[in-house]
Protein backbone atom coordinates (compact mmCIF):
# COMPACT_ATOMS: atom_id res chain seq x y z
CA UNK A 1 0.00 0.00 0.00
CA UNK A 2 1.13 3.62 -0.84
CA UNK A 3 0.57 6.33 1.85
CA UNK A 4 2.33 8.97 0.32
CA UNK A 5 0.38 11.96 -0.12
CA UNK A 6 -1.51 13.07 -2.99
CA UNK A 7 0.11 16.47 -4.75
CA UNK A 8 -1.04 19.29 -3.68
CA UNK A 9 -1.20 20.05 -7.74
CA UNK A 10 -1.63 17.46 -10.49
CA UNK A 11 -2.41 18.59 -14.23
CA UNK A 12 -4.54 16.81 -16.88
CA UNK A 13 -5.74 16.94 -20.19
CA UNK A 14 -8.88 19.02 -20.89
CA UNK A 15 -11.00 17.04 -23.46
CA UNK A 16 -13.73 19.98 -23.40
CA UNK A 17 -14.05 22.80 -25.79
CA UNK A 18 -13.04 26.20 -23.54
CA UNK A 19 -14.13 29.51 -25.27
CA UNK A 20 -13.70 32.45 -23.37
CA UNK A 21 -15.69 35.48 -24.80
CA UNK A 22 -15.62 38.99 -23.32
CA UNK A 23 -18.88 41.58 -23.94
CA UNK A 24 -19.34 39.55 -26.98
CA UNK A 25 -15.30 39.22 -28.28
CA UNK A 26 -14.07 36.05 -28.35
CA UNK A 27 -10.54 35.94 -27.02
CA UNK A 28 -10.16 32.25 -26.56
CA UNK A 29 -11.00 29.11 -28.23
CA UNK A 30 -9.29 25.63 -27.88
CA UNK A 31 -9.97 22.12 -27.61
CA UNK A 32 -6.37 21.67 -25.70
CA UNK A 33 -6.62 23.05 -22.28
CA UNK A 34 -4.79 21.39 -19.65
CA UNK A 35 -6.44 21.42 -16.14
CA UNK A 36 -4.80 22.02 -12.72
CA UNK A 37 -6.28 20.73 -10.01
CA UNK A 38 -4.95 22.34 -6.69
CA UNK A 39 -6.19 21.18 -3.27
CA UNK A 40 -8.77 23.74 -1.96
CA UNK A 41 -9.46 25.66 -5.59
CA UNK A 42 -11.58 24.96 -8.14
CA UNK A 43 -10.25 23.25 -11.11
CA UNK A 44 -8.72 25.86 -13.72
CA UNK A 45 -8.10 25.27 -17.31
CA UNK A 46 -4.63 27.03 -18.89
CA UNK A 47 -5.22 27.65 -22.31
CA UNK A 48 -2.40 27.31 -25.10
CA UNK A 49 -1.34 30.81 -26.59
CA UNK A 50 -1.56 30.29 -29.86
CA UNK A 51 -5.69 29.44 -29.30
CA UNK A 52 -5.76 32.32 -27.48
CA UNK A 53 -6.26 36.35 -29.07
CA UNK A 54 -3.15 37.80 -27.71
CA UNK A 55 -3.38 40.71 -30.22
CA UNK A 56 -6.50 41.88 -27.97
CA UNK A 57 -4.85 41.53 -24.38
CA UNK A 58 -2.69 43.97 -22.79
CA UNK A 59 -0.13 43.00 -20.14
CA UNK A 60 -0.74 44.74 -16.84
CA UNK A 61 1.37 45.77 -14.51
CA UNK A 62 -0.27 43.07 -11.98
CA UNK A 63 2.16 40.45 -10.91
CA UNK A 64 1.49 37.80 -7.62
CA UNK A 65 3.16 34.53 -6.19
CA UNK A 66 2.29 31.44 -5.81
CA UNK A 67 4.72 29.43 -3.46
CA UNK A 68 3.51 26.19 -5.31
CA UNK A 69 3.20 27.58 -8.77
CA UNK A 70 5.45 30.71 -9.40
CA UNK A 71 4.79 34.28 -9.87
CA UNK A 72 1.90 34.91 -12.40
CA UNK A 73 1.89 37.67 -14.63
CA UNK A 74 -1.47 39.29 -15.42
CA UNK A 75 -3.70 40.61 -18.80
CA UNK A 76 -6.41 43.01 -19.51
CA UNK A 77 -8.97 43.40 -21.79
CA UNK A 78 -10.67 46.71 -22.73
CA UNK A 79 -12.22 47.94 -19.93
CA UNK A 80 -11.88 45.01 -18.20
CA UNK A 81 -8.98 44.78 -15.84
CA UNK A 82 -6.50 41.20 -14.82
CA UNK A 83 -9.29 39.10 -16.81
CA UNK A 84 -6.33 36.75 -17.58
CA UNK A 85 -2.66 35.32 -15.89
CA UNK A 86 -0.01 33.46 -17.15
CA UNK A 87 2.68 31.62 -15.27
CA UNK A 88 5.91 32.17 -17.78
CA UNK A 89 8.30 30.07 -15.38
CA UNK A 90 6.22 27.92 -13.14
CA UNK A 91 7.54 25.36 -10.99
CA UNK A 92 9.21 22.29 -12.61
CA UNK A 93 6.66 19.89 -11.46
CA UNK A 94 3.81 22.02 -13.30
CA UNK A 95 6.05 22.99 -16.19
CA UNK A 96 3.14 22.27 -18.53
CA UNK A 97 1.53 25.23 -18.23
CA UNK A 98 4.20 27.73 -19.22
CA UNK A 99 3.13 30.48 -21.12
CA UNK A 100 -0.96 28.91 -20.79
CA UNK A 101 -3.02 31.52 -19.65
CA UNK A 102 -5.95 31.18 -17.76
CA UNK A 103 -9.24 33.66 -17.70
CA UNK A 104 -11.35 34.24 -14.02
CA UNK A 105 -14.68 32.37 -13.64
CA UNK A 106 -17.10 33.89 -14.68
CA UNK A 107 -15.67 35.30 -18.26
CA UNK A 108 -15.55 32.24 -20.16
CA UNK A 109 -18.70 31.10 -21.65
Amino acid sequence: MDDAPEPRITLHPHARRVRVVIDGTVLADTIRAIELRERGYPPRQYLPRDDVRMDLLTPSDTVTHCPFKGDASYYSFGKHKDVAWSYERPKENIGDIAGCLVFYRGVSG
